[in-house]
């Protein structure tokens, strides 16, 4: 039985939402991965806001983090309700250090593996949201990886949405990940820009878990919506 099958009620399928975090040692750099720790703490939050009026789709998220030539899943695969009721399980997230190089093909090996694994996602989940945030280019062998990752038959119908990090990011790497020349690469180069940028992840996913399709999203809607992050930001 599927982790999903044991708390999700029967109205409920999961959707899941993956990120990709860089913490490699760059992004201790003019508080990038400070930045990134609040952003995640805010999707989750706002992801369980959200659960209560979600009829067809329950938010789970998982987090996978690369850097110091090793990737890792900080947080294995879970409602973003029971994690944000759980402060060990958001402390995770701020525990999160950044240092050494930026291995991106171990955290495509273990996002793949991830996804395969049927009795962690089930087939009855539905299409997943991917992000992956990055603020340099991968020293690691990653083009395999990826190809996998294109290929294999659950992430290539992905949401897969990119975040580069500052001037240094490897915008054709990231370009490369999404894929789907409607969806642009999102950019940041300050600490304001990577909360926006993760309220319009945040809005996205929350927009398809209501929707009447569940997991599916136009890139023009995703563009939409961070256009209306962009206001709300500049409002306040």
């Amino acid at each position: 039985m599927s982790v999903f099958d044991t708390v999700v009620s029967i109205q409920s399928r999961p959707l899941p939402v993956i990120i990709l975090a860089d913490v490699s040692g760059s992004m201790n750099e003019i508080g990038k991965l400070d930045s990134l720790k609040h952003a995640l703490n805010n999707m989750i939050s706002s992801f369980k806001d959200a659960s209560s009026s979600a009829l067809e789709a329950e938010i789970y998220v998982s987090i996978i983090t690369f850097g110091n030539q090793a990737a890792n899943i900080i947080l294995e695969p879970q409602s973003a309700s029971e994690i944000a009721n759980d402060p060990s399980k958001m402390n995770v997230i701020n525990k999160m250090q950044a240092i050494g190089d930026t291995p991106l093909g171990k955290a495509l090996t273990s996002l793949v593996d991830l996804l395969e694994n049927r009795e962690i996602y089930p087939s009855r989940a539905y299409r997943p949201f991917i992000v992956l945030a990055s603020d340099g280019m991968p020293n690691d062998l990653w083009q395999q990886p990826l190809d996998r990752l294109l290929n294999n038959e659950r992430s290539k119908k992905a949401n897969r949405l990119a975040l580069a990090i500052g001037a240094d990011a490897d915008e054709s790497m990231l370009k490369k990940f999404v894929n789907n020349e409607e969806m642009p690469i999102f950019k940041a180069n300050n600490a304001i820009e990577i909360q926006k940028f993760f309220k319009c992840v945040t809005m996205s996913a929350i927009k398809s878990s209501q929707s009447a399709k569940p997991g599916e999203i136009a890139p023009n809607d995703i563009i939409s919506l961070s256009e209306n992050v962009k206001e709300l930001f500049d409002e306040d």
